[in-house]
Parts: structure tokens; sequence; C-alpha cells
């Protein structure tokens, strides 16, 4: 396809894509009812978690489809396409690891989520702590790292954008169709709330199978099989990078990737099960089980996303080139172009309409999450303590809406690297929630005043390192996710949020056990431990609507 060309059958198609999505979320609004009834329609658990009635089937398509956003199937191929293995197919093993976490962990805070009512992870933070100071600190992180993961889904669209043509002589239609992509978005979440990207993500799911299905039946043959494929992309990892004199990437993890393909994976899947939005989806299912079979079966998606990371090989195989409108390689733009370069009009609809739909969804997740934080843990908490449900509701569809337009203003108007560099961010910020949460769940010895220092510690350490990491390339700060690991020495590199997370868990120990000897009270506890066994027939799963503070 002609990059200066609009084809009218790929754009048909698309738009095709997109009407159907924009009916499915506003009819969804008139999906069933779970099995917690709050007595209005109108509750924020109703908006909010679908009523926590999820099944097997829709928990397994939102959650799928909001772990696996469009800027992973984007951004991973690329990273394969550019840099290899360790930057890219890190991905696989930490989705792999994320299923035991959540298997294990997740059932716990579902069961006290819905005994006691909690929304959000810092309404269980506030609960188990009795802490302001900590539970905001954690509403806060949710925040700061939700956002440019919501901007990055705009990143996503706006690769297909520029790679088929639109705008390419007139910037206003090229943020046009975004734009208008997000106003939809916006709408129906505000109508319909988190029914609306289950029934999407079901979907996204199919269209997923469908495309990976297709490009793996059809690409080999005309690459002259993986042999071929597998050779080329080897052979480009292995050619010095100009800019640093370096092996561009790293074909297979040998020795010296070692700790950094194992920090990644193990540090990305320790995030991404802190992530708002993947705890929103959790506690909108039915019950403890419907948890645990989806830890079971998620693996598929796993699967579908180590096949489309080898989509990055292939563009290599297939010589890919892909150059933005400003002239200059951009390795975002691969996917799109392999599907507009190596398949007819009709499927390349359909491609680039999955990888817009696979951020549709996700975003619509990630906002409802960050608009429970600001009407749960900062409009209730701090200005309307007496906040009538209704109330909560109204705030938390209006923080909605603005967080995906300011998502969108972001976007169009700062730099792409701005949203790059704070995403870089997110991942390392989301972590340092981690012992607050988890260890909470297990239990109440730490002091919620040592969380919070081993929080601003991890806080401080990980987003210094990570402005320390500096582009060879280009000179620019935030040029990573690794440094060296403290203390280990030969230059072994980490991923810089597990480090910092290790470090905000020692000093959380160390000021725990220095305020208890000291004799500092360590608060009250909102929960008891019967409290992380309940299940769905047990009488103590109840919606409790008044938090206590």
């Amino acid at each position: 396809m002609n990059p200066d060309t609009l084809d009218g059958t790929t754009l048909t198609i698309l738009a095709i894509f997109l009407l159907i999505v924009t009916v499915m979320g506003f009819t969804a609004v008139q999906g069933r009812r779970g099995r917690h009834i709050t007595g209005t329609v109108n509750a924020l658990d109703q908006w909010a978690l679908a009523d926590r009635g999820f099944g097997t089937v829709s928990s397994w398509f939102l959650l799928g489809g909001n772990i696996y956003t469009a800027y992973t199937f984007i951004a991973i191929p690329a990273a394969m396409f550019a840099s290899g293995a360790v930057s890219g197919f890190f991905a696989v093993p930490y989705t792999i690891l994320v299923y035991p976490l959540i298997f294990i962990i997740m059932p716990r805070l579902w069961s006290v989520a819905h005994r006691h009512g909690y929304v959000t992870p810092a309404d269980f933070v506030r609960g188990r702590y009795r802490s302001r100071g900590l539970a905001l600190a954690v509403a806060l992180t949710g925040l700061l790292a939700t956002l440019p993961y919501i901007a990055l889904q705009l990143v996503g669209i706006q690769a297909v954008v520029e790679v088929l043509g639109l705008g390419s002589r007139n910037a206003l239609l090229n943020d046009l169709p975004l734009a208008a992509a997000f106003t939809v978005l916006a709408a129906f979440t505000y109508v319909s709330g988190l029914r609306a990207p289950a029934l999407i993500a079901v979907l996204k799911g199919c269209l997923l199978l469908l495309v990976m299905a297709t490009a793996f039946i059809i690409l080999p043959r005309q690459l002259g099989g993986y042999e071929s494929i597998f050779a080329s992309a080897q052979e480009k990892m292995a050619t010095p990078d100009p800019a640093t004199g370096r092996s561009t990437g790293v074909f297979i993890p040998g020795a010296t990737g070692f700790w950094s393909y194992a920090t990644l994976g193990l540090g990305s899947a320790m995030a991404l099960m802190m992530y708002p939005h993947t705890i929103t989806t959790v506690l909108a299912t039915r019950s403890r089980d419907v948890i645990r079979r989806n830890a079971a079966l998620l693996p598929v998606f796993t699967l579908m996303l180590g096949l489309f990371s080898l989509l990055g090989f292939f563009a290599i195989a297939a010589g890919i080139r892909p150059v933005g409108m400003d002239g200059k390689p951009n390795p975002q733009l691969v996917i799109p172009r392999l599907f507009v370069d190596l398949f007819p009009s009709w499927f390349t609809g359909i491609a680039v309409a999955t990888i817009i739909i696979s951020a549709l969804v996700p975003a619509a997740i990630m906002s409802i999450a960050a608009a429970n934080l600001v009407s749960r843990n900062i409009y209730r908490e701090f200005i309307n303590p007496h906040a009538l449900p209704q109330q909560e509701l109204r705030v938390s569809k209006g923080a909605s809406f603005l967080i995906k337009f300011g998502a969108l203003a972001f976007v169009l108007f700062l730099d792409r690297k701005f949203a790059l560099d704070f995403q870089l961010l997110g991942g390392i910020w989301i972590l340092q929630t981690f012992p607050a949460i988890v260890a909470g769940l297990y239990t109440r010895w730490f002091h919620p005043a040592a969380l919070l220092a081993g929080w601003a510690t991890g806080m401080a350490y990980g987003t210094f390192t990570a402005y320390g990491i500096v582009n060879p390339a280009t000179g620019k700060h935030f040029g990573g996710s690794l440094a060296e690991i403290p203390f280990l020495g030969d230059g072994r590199l980490g991923y810089i949020a597990l480090t910092a997370c290790v470090l905000n868990a020692a000093v959380s120990v160390v000021v725990t056990v220095v305020l208890r000897r000291a004799g500092s009270p360590p608060g009250g506890d909102q929960t008891s431990a019967e409290d992380y066994h309940a299940d769905i027939d047990d009488p103590r799963v109840a919606p409790i609507r008044d938090l206590i503070r």
C-alpha cells in the first residue's frame, strides 16, 4: 500500500468494526446483574465492577483484554524487531509468572474486598492499616502509573493511523480518527461502565485468534520457512550498531543477559498484578473459583503473545522498513506495516481493527479503575466523607471522562517520548505498592508508617535511577529500565523496579522493627482473619456500603 494513498477497502473494514464496537459498547448496559445487588442500579458497584457478577468466560476475555493491550501487541514485536529477545521476549515468561501469583494471592483480596465492599486497592490498604496517608500513597501511585498506560494505548492507535496514511498530508486528519475513537470510548464507558469493555473484549479475543492463526499459516510460507526467518533475525542482532559499536541486539539471552531477563520477567509480573485495572477486573468476578479458573486458562493469551512477538522477527525476514511520516525510523510501526505490506487490503482492515480494539478495551478498564481511585480515595476520603453512593458514582463517571481526554491531550500535544518515559516510570512506581498490598493480605505485622517510608524510598530510588539511564544513541534520560544491581557487582543489570521494591521491603522491615521496639502503636485493622477466606456462598460476603474510615 502506498503510504500517501488511503486504501478504501481497508478503511471500510476498519469502519465497520468500529461501528460494531460502538453498538456493543452502548448496549452493554443491558447486561445481567450479578449476585451482589446494592439496592440501586446506579450504585458504584454496578457501574465500576459490573455488580461483581462476571463468570469464567466473560472475566477470562476481560482479564485477557486488560493484560494484553494494543501497546503490548505493538511494542513487544517492535522490541523484538529492534533489539531482540531480552527487551522483547521477556514479556512471555512474565505473563506466565503472573498467573500463579494471581491464583495464590488474588482470591484473598477478592474475599476481603467483597466482605467489606472495597472497590480499589487503596480501599483495602485503608481498612487494613487504618492509615489515610498510606492509602493516599497507594491511590496516587495507581493514578500516576495508570495515566501514561492509557496514553500509550493511544500511541498504538496512532501507529495504525500513521501506517494507513491518514493525515500524511494534513495534521488535523492525523489526529481526527484518534479523537473520534476516544470520544466514542468515553461516551459508552460513561453509560455502560465495566460491562462495555467486558462485551467488547469477547470480540477482541476472537479477532486476535483469527489474525494470529492466519498470520502463522501464511507468513512462514511467504518468507521461506522458520529457519530462514530466524537466520535473518540472528544476522541482524549480530550486526554492530553504528551509534554504539555493539551488537544491534540479542537473539537469544546468554549468560550476560540472564539477570536482565529474569528480573524483567519477575518484576513485570509482580507489577502487572498491582495495577488498579488488573485488580478492578479481579474484583468484578463472581467468586474465588472464577479467579482460579481464569489463572489456569489465561496462558492461552500468553501463547498468542509469544506468537505475536515473533512477528518482529518475521518483519526482519520480510525486509520491513518502518519509517514514520517524519522520515525517521520508528519500530512501533513495524506490525501495522507488516500487515499492510504482506496481506490483502480486506485482511489488513481486520488486523488493524484488532489492534485498535485492543487499545479501546484496556483504556476503558484503566480509566474506570483510575476514576474509582479518585472517587473513593480522594473525593470521599478527603473532600466529602459523607458522600452518598450516587455522589461517588457521579464523581467516578466524571473522572473517567476527564482521564480519557487528559490522556488524549497528552498524546496529541506533547512529544510521544514523554508518554514512553512516564510508562517506564509507571512500572517502577506501581511495584512499590506491592509490599503494602500483598504483605497486608497475609500479615498485619508491618507498621503503616514503615510501609510508607519503604514506599517513599522505593519511589525515590526507582525514579532517580531511571532518570540516570542515558540512551547512548540520543543522549536523553530515561533511556531504559535496566541498571546495575547493587552489591552483586560484575556489571550485572537488573530491572530497576524490582531492585527498588527489594529496597522498599527492606526499609519497611527495618523501620517496623524500630517502631515496634519504640512502642509506637501500629494502628487498627478493620479486617479479621476469616475475611480472607470468605466465598460466594458465605453469608459474610455482602455489600457493606460504609467503609470504616
